[in-house]
């Protein structure tokens, strides 16, 4: 293994002497490189015990990218597999959404348009059986079902499956092929003249997905849009640019980036904008990052809509992905970016990398998420839009409308709920008796949204259940988070039955930032009073 190693560093540096001659600098590495290979050799040859080497060098690489940034990082082979599959929008596997439900498989749905759905398989089955073994019990976890049902395109698996109502299990062979990952967990219609996208991540699939929920939604009557990026993390650079361009006019700039060896790159809209006029409003929080703060930013810059929440998480760093010899992986920072008015949203990350990712908790001790007044900028981080309108730089982007976190609606009695994954795993067991009766009372999400209530009785077999998976009743905490816990439910039960994005409409209802955002649609001084166009 040590040779191994040592093969390819002399690899590495013979290929940067013959491409790149050697300044003084490039001499100081091979220096450094030379050091490295020596002290392995060292440790391999003397050391007291066998030690492996893959592993000396996998913490060599970690603990030297943290000396870096944040988010510079080494990824083993595994880790970047897992790490692309949500950003290319897809995998290979069966199909299904599932969840451990008392150490069973419970399919939650079956992916619409995968393998599963076409052979049947249905929300509620339980799969007792992987290619004869037995897939119950303490073994199973989320990682051994995803080892056991993923695989290449075009190979099989067999599963065996309960269903209520049937008295013998089901079999079936599955032929695994690709499984899209969505980036929208929902668009629809929030009043006549809105429309709502939720976007989870900016990730291969995500122009084409957000394309047609466009057409369907202008298909409505939609005039004007709320573009949800709450606790959206990013993706890749060049599809927040393709966002972008879909609401600012041909020649104005999105994005530039910049780095010590990166040449100055400017991204500008083009003419393939399909919502360049309307009413645009873009919600974000301190989960927004990245591609987010992108988008958000370009949006703010040119006085295009309303950011309306919290202020972002702060990353303003770009990073390339660089192979490795055994298909691992660096994502080193090559470069800042940098948004219209030339702001650099990343925020500072001297103290080191601990410290960097605390900062939330910083902010949350400090006030911020609910008092916008506790938030300085100084003159230097202050910048001028077009509109004449002040933006900040420094740490994320700064809302036009801060909304505050209502830490009131969670009382301990819900965090210990949330905790265990109470409502969740309480609504699993509703939909097992109630599914079929769900499903005739409430054959549209239109219907179950009118007309499905949760009553006393429905909260307190709830309390009850609660209480079994060990969450002591709490009167005045249910009081306190009672609204939140029955929309969370209501919410959950609609999930099952019409998908995700029924759980976002629902629990949307009592989101400040969304109605905050329906209001100030229906306010056209809202935008003038901030220069915008629309």
């Amino acid at each position: 293994m040590i040779k191994h190693f040592l093969f390819s560093v002399f690899a590495f540096l013979f290929f940067i002497s013959v491409v790149f001659p050697l300044s003084a600098q490039e001499s100081d590495i091979k220096k450094s490189a030379d050091k490295l290979s020596r002290g392995l050799s060292i440790i391999d040859y003397f050391y007291v015990e066998d030690v492996d080497s893959d592993e000396l060098v996998e913490v060599a690489f970690l603990e030297m990218l943290k000396e870096l940034d944040p988010h510079s990082v080494y990824m083993d082979p595994k880790t970047v597999r897992e790490a692309n599959e949500p950003l290319e929008g897809k995998f290979e596997g069966v199909g299904i959404q599932f969840q451990i439900y008392k150490d069973t498989i419970l399919v939650v749905s079956p992916v619409t348009g995968g393998p599963s759905e076409a052979l049947g398989i249905l929300a509620g089955d339980k799969i007792i059986t992987i290619d004869g073994e037995e897939a119950f019990g303490p073994k199973v976890t989320n990682e051994w079902v995803r080892d056991h049902l993923r695989g290449d395109k075009g190979t099989q698996v067999t599963v065996e499956i309960y269903r209520k109502g049937q008295k013998k299990l089901l079999e079936y062979t599955i032929t695994r092929d690709k499984i899209p990952i969505y980036s929208i967990d929902a668009a629809y219609m929030a009043d006549p003249l809105t429309g709502y996208i939720k976007l989870n991540r900016f990730s291969r699939s995500t122009m084409e997905e957000y394309v047609e929920a466009m057409q369907s939604l202008q298909s409505q009557g939609m005039e004007n849009l709320i573009l949800d990026l709450r606790n959206n993390s990013g993706g890749f650079l060049d599809v927040s640019i393709a966002l972008a361009d879909e609401f600012l006019q041909a020649g104005k700039l999105i994005v530039y980036t910049e780095g010590r060896r990166t040449p100055r790159r400017d991204a500008a809209a083009t003419t393939a904008g399909h919502f360049e006029n309307g009413k645009l409003i873009v919600l974000i929080n301190e989960g927004s990052a990245s591609a987010s703060e992108i988008v958000s930013g370009a949006v703010q810059d040119w006085d295009r809509g309303l950011v309306i929440g919290r202020r972002s998480f702060g990353k303003g760093l770009v990073q390339r992905p660089f192979w490795l010899p055994d298909s691992s992986q660096i994502r080193l920072t090559i470069a800042r970016y940098y948004t219209p008015t030339g702001r650099c949203i990343q925020k500072p990350y001297d103290d080191g990398v601990e410290s960097y990712f605390k900062d939330l908790y910083r902010r949350r001790n400090h006030g911020e998420l609910m008092h916008p007044d506790s938030i300085h900028f100084p003159d230097s981080l202050k910048y001028t839009t077009p509109g004449g309108r002040i933006v900040y730089g420094g740490g994320g982007i700064m809302p036009d409308i801060f909304v505050p976190y209502d830490s009131t609606l969670y009382s301990d009695y819900y965090m210990n709920l949330w905790r265990k994954g109470t409502q969740n795993s309480f609504v699993t067991r509703y939909m097992e008796t109630h599914r079929e009766k769900l499903e005739s009372t409430y054959p549209s999400l239109d219907a179950f949204i009118r007309n499905f209530s949760i009553d006393d009785a429905f909260i307190h077999d709830f309390v009850e259940y609660a209480e079994e998976q060990g969450v002591k009743p709490d009167t005045d905490g249910l009081t306190q988070s009672k609204e939140i816990i029955t929309t969370q439910i209501k919410a959950l039960v609609a999930r099952n039955l019409y998908g995700v994005s029924s759980y976002f409409q629902i629990v949307n209802t009592i989101s400040e930032e969304y109605l905050l955002a329906l209001e100030m649609m229906k306010n056209n001084e809202a935008f003038s009073s901030h220069n915008l166009k629309f």
